[in-house]
């Protein structure tokens, strides 16, 4: 009976973990629907909306998360989360009664700080709540929150722009992250920090007691840590790219309205997102139980098949569209559909494998640096460079020029693959049970008993 009850603890822990992760990509995604409505009326180029999106958000949030992350490893890590939660969300509101471009994004930078408090502390909890066997799938029920944001940003945060306008958006948007902050702080406990069978062994050393110098030291000097997080961000790269324009893309060459794009976006991505979260989770904890390879071989499997859908979305016809029935279903929208699943299959069992190889007392800061080449690169480089290469290709392609350049960073999915499949080995000798799990000979080499090196 105690452990049944423990089990409904900690999924309702993960549920309000996903809550708040919900609340987090609704707040930074709908700034993908308000591109168009922002850029009228303040008069601004795609570059201007590009890093206003992507680089000034995500150096805040980069510079502000590991620090974050440093403390969350060694205080109450349900307060900061919902801390951070209250934060944004203010921020979020604070947004909609701002005069001009800067004072935007000022706004979006308080944002940011906010943000950068929540996913590595979350992270960790699911680390220190689900054993390393169970914690892909655990971690794709967090990874679920990119759909659902993204689903409730662009079709909720569309229609409510059509109507009313980009400054209500921000306004009602921001309003349920204080309702789950509140939640969380109240009805949920920390996690004890535990390190299951699996996971690496935190040394005589602690983190908490180490300078801050000396653990990214030891993080860093994981060379298949670090392979994971630049393969993350090239993934990262080309996944905001995408998230941020799709919108813009969808109302300049295909013609729609702000509306229907919000609508399809929401309808094709949501769905496929979903789907491709859980799958990734559930086949990368079933496949690596046989050979541990597979935490990392499923991400390779899934950028190698995002980037041939990515092709087809930015050149699939205008107007053409697959028929069943009466129903007509738009090609752009089933392209869309299978990118989202398989562009997802990357994130969970990432996260996952890099929990496992680091202790508990330094899993947020692993997750935050993690984060740093995603947002960095990825939400920072991503959406900006396809707002530099639109700008430059207008003259010449006119309303087809967002479209190029949103094909040009879909390249960063193969070169991605290519790292991944060069640490698969690597990863699999690194962790601490990994030649019994994958039948091989390998052998754990650590650093002062902490980070694993491979």
């Amino acid at each position: 009976m105690k452990h049944e009850a423990a089990g409904v603890r900690q999924h309702y822990t993960l549920f309000l973990l996903f809550l708040v992760t919900v609340i987090n990509l609704i707040d930074r995604q709908v700034m993908g629907v308000v591109i168009e409505p922002i850029k009228r009326e303040f008069h601004v180029s795609d570059a201007a909306m590009g890093l206003l999106t992507g680089l000034a958000f995500s150096v805040v949030y980069c510079c502000c998360a590991i620090p974050i992350a440093r403390h969350a490893d060694r205080a109450n890590r349900r307060n900061v989360i919902a801390a951070s939660c209250t934060a944004w969300s203010v921020m979020t509101i604070v947004c909609s009664g701002v005069t001009g471009y800067w004072q935007l994004a000022m706004a979006r930078m308080g944002v940011a700080i906010g943000e950068s408090g929540s996913n590595a502390p979350s992270m960790s909890m699911i680390a220190d709540l689900y054993p390393p066997q169970r914690r892909a799938k655990a971690i794709s029920v967090l990874m679920l929150a990119a759909p659902v944001g993204t689903l409730i940003g662009m079709s909720v945060g569309a229609y409510i722009t059509f109507y009313y306008g980009w400054r209500a958006t921000f306004f009602w948007l921001g309003l349920p992250g204080l309702a789950v902050a509140l939640l969380l702080r109240a009805t949920t406990r920390e996690p004890a920090r535990i390190d299951f069978p699996g996971d690496a062994k935190a040394g005589a050393a602690a983190a908490g007691k180490q300078p801050v110098g000396e653990v990214l030291g030891e993080i860093l000097s994981s060379r298949t840590f670090v392979t994971i997080v630049i393969s993350g961000a090239l993934l990262a790269f080309s996944a905001y790219a995408f998230g941020v324009w799709s919108t813009a893309f969808l109302v300049r060459t295909h013609g729609m309205t702000l509306r229907d794009a919000g609508a399809l976006m929401g309808l094709a991505a949501g769905p496929g997102a979903v789907i491709g979260s859980l799958t990734s989770g559930w086949l990368a904890d079933w496949l690596a139980r046989r050979d541990a390879r597979w935490q990392l071989g499923v991400p390779v499997i899934g950028a190698l098949l995002t980037f041939p859908c990515a092709l087809a979305v930015t050149l699939a016809p205008v107007h053409a569209a697959w028929h069943l029935g009466t129903l007509a279903i738009p090609a752009v929208g089933l392209f869309f559909f299978c990118m989202s699943v398989f562009g997802m299959w990357w994130m969970a069992p990432s996260y996952s494998a890099v929990t496992q190889l680091f202790p508990g007392d330094r899993r947020a800061t692993v997750i935050a640096i993690y984060n740093f080449g995603i947002l960095a690169v990825g939400a920072g480089l991503g959406p900006l460079a396809v707002g530099i290469l639109s700008d430059g290709l207008a003259a010449q392609l006119g309303s087809a020029a967002l479209g190029r350049a949103l094909a040009t960073t879909s390249l960063a999915n193969l070169v991605a693959a290519g790292l991944l499949a060069t640490a698969l080995g690597s990863f699999a000798r690194a962790l601490p049970a990994a030649a019994a799990v994958a039948g091989g000979t390998g052998t754990t080499e650590t650093k002062k008993g902490t980070t694993a090196r491979a």
